[in-house]
């Protein structure tokens, strides 16, 4: 496997690896990223569909992505995925996976012209004051010390930020400013996560630093992730005789690992509830989704709290990991990761507006009509005083194709879901869906004496409990996470997002279908390159952007500084005047 970059061989088509056709490949799960590497087997390893074949323990595919809607509970996202224009591992597929809406067209054509046509931003970001704009207005609100702080953490060598917390790099120049509130609440970080993780993030999304206060840098599909995403997948993988096996739990993988080679031998399954064994050669590769954010999730109802399980169940996806760890240390640490989920749990919250009483309210801080089929909230409105940290999004309605047209489908999480709530005063964790939804419409202003009727009559709400949500930002160090393809590993890999891959990062779409692409284009000498990771990071032109952004559009020259330094920018100023250099800073109001 290697890396490639610029068109080339982006729209190359890779010979056929040898022998292929009497290898087969074995997935643990259905999540993206295995989707994806099967996508990757059909079209680029050539592998007959017949071959591949599919495990997972639900009786529908898509993992994390999910959209459903469950009879006597009602509609159920518990999360959503935002898009970059730069998921080039992601696009790169999409291109070749067709719409099952439009007949001869591909997911990525019906993604970008939707998205061309109906360009997302947002109208209000930040709310205070039962549904009062805040006013940040665009503004990042970060001192000069603050910019310093988050400059000096995005040049620190990812050696030294291993093990780190956030907190150990800011303090509150960066941790009470407006900059924190968008980044927080858009990502999902606690101040406790991984100080590596969000340097990482910073120089993935430099080039988009500036659209974080309005969310224009963002892109959504028409429908949930599961109708958009993973049943095109599905089909399409369907339709080349791919093999699915649902209600089959992988409960154990067993390898030899000797003489500098590790061999996938044994998959120890659990078929509708009978124990059942699969023997594998060196021909029969095994891809492996260790650990998911949405173990444990539990679902509760308009009239009943989530349960909160924060140990690992017994065949669960870390649970296997945990198995699989036990064999070698080049296989990771999952206790990394699912050991204390106090600090990387939240809550997930599906309302469905079922008449139009609560549509006013949504309309009078996102200004746009909520059934238009059009953006709406342009992403997540934070309500920036709530106890819970509460916020909120409408993409385009409908979410599901069995939506009614006259009803609206809401996500809105907490991130301190332990936390009283201001209207509701209990935690979020003990709350019934009826009793989010009071809390939610306390804070977008519906009048008191209307709120416990409207969440009653005019709302069904259903909360998810996800004790691992924000698991990916676990504080770690090399290691924790195995490689896509371990040392020495022969007919296996590791997919998702608790395997490592080089500067891209987790909780994002691209991320899963990065080491799906990786997987499969090692195990299987595929001679095409891997794209690089988008490289803003090394563009001047996005570092001096990001730059003057984070400081609200005032030019570096302005900065506060001492005598020596003033005289020293004076000097350096006098050697670049009348020069490209000189233009270039202009241009983009360094100076």
């Amino acid at each position: 496997m290697y890396y490639s970059s610029g068109n080339y061989e982006a729209f190359a088509r890779p010979l056929k690896p040898e022998g292929v056709d009497h290898k087969s490949a074995y997935f643990v799960g259905t999540g993206l990223a295995a989707l994806s590497a099967g996508c990757f087997l059909v079209r680029d390893a050539q592998m007959p569909g017949k071959n591949i074949h599919f495990f997972d323990r639900d009786p529908v595919a898509g993992g994390a992505c999910d959209g459903w809607k469950y009879p006597e509970i009602g509609y159920v996202m518990r999360g959503g995925r935002e898009m970059d224009n730069h998921f080039e591992v992601m696009w790169d597929l999409f291109r070749s996976i067709p719409s099952i809406e439009t007949e001869g067209v591909s997911v990525l054509d019906e993604y970008y012209w939707l998205n061309k046509k109906d360009p997302n931003y947002s109208l209000c970001r930040v709310t205070e004051k039962r549904g009062q704009d805040a006013h940040t207005d665009g503004k990042f609100s970060i001192s000069d010390k603050g910019a310093m702080e988050l400059m000096h953490l995005f040049f620190t060598p990812n050696e030294e930020l291993e093990d780190k917390r956030i907190t150990d790099i800011f303090d509150d120049e960066v941790l009470k400013s407006n900059f924190w509130t968008y980044w927080r609440t858009m990502f999902a970080f606690y101040d406790c996560n991984s100080a590596l993780e969000m340097k990482l993030y910073m120089q993935r999304f430099i080039h988009h630093i500036d659209g974080l206060p309005d969310l224009r840098a963002l892109r959504f599909t028409k429908y949930n992730q599961y109708e958009s995403m993973i049943l095109p997948m599905v089909k399409y993988l369907e339709s080349h005789g791919c093999q699915f096996h649902f209600n089959t739990q992988v409960m154990d993988v067993r390898f030899d690992i000797r003489n500098g080679r590790k061999v996938a031998k044994r998959v120890e399954l659990l078929h509708d509830g009978n124990q059942e064994f699969l023997d594998l050669t060196e021909d029969d590769y095994l891809f492996i989704t260790n650990g998911s954010n949405v173990e444990n999730s539990t679902i509760g109802g308009q009239d009943k709290p989530c349960e909160y399980i924060p140990t690992p169940r017994p065949g669960g996806s870390f649970d296997l990991w945990r198995r699989i760890a036990a064999q070698d240390s080049s296989f990771g640490h999952p206790e990394k990761f699912y050991g204390d989920p106090e600090e990387c749990k939240w809550m997930g919250v599906t309302v469905n507006t079922l008449d139009e009483k609560i549509l006013p309210y949504i309309k009078n801080i996102c200004k746009r009509d909520p059934l238009s089929g059009k953006v709406v909230t342009g992403g997540i409105v934070t309500a920036q005083d709530s106890g819970w940290l509460l916020s909120w999004t409408i993409n385009r309605q409908p979410q599901f194709h069995s939506q009614p047209k006259d009803q609206c489908l809401v996500w809105l999480y907490g991130l301190f879901p332990n936390a009283e709530g201001d209207f509701v005063k209990k935690p979020m964790k003990d709350c019934t869906g009826k009793e989010i939804c009071m809390e939610w419409l306390y804070h977008i202003g519906v009048p008191e004496n209307q709120i416990e009727d409207l969440a009653t009559h005019s709302a069904n709400t259903v909360p998810t409990m996800m004790p691992f949500a924000s698991a990916y930002f676990m504080p770690r160090t090399k290691g924790d996470r195995p490689e896509v393809v371990p040392e020495g590993a022969v007919n296996f890999a590791f997919l998702g997002q608790f395997a490592e891959v080089p500067r891209d990062t987790v909780f994002t779409t691209e991320y899963s279908m990065r080491t799906a692409m990786v997987a499969v284009y090692t195990l299987f000498n595929v001679d095409r390159g891997v794209p690089e990771v988008w490289g803003s990071l090394y563009d001047i032109r996005d570092l001096l952007k990001a730059t003057i952004s984070l400081r609200d559009g005032k030019p570096l020259t302005e900065m506060d500084m001492g005598f020596k330094e003033r005289m020293a920018v004076k000097k350096v100023l006098e050697k670049i005047a009348g020069t490209d250099v000189e233009k270039l800073l202009k241009e983009y109001h360094v100076i």
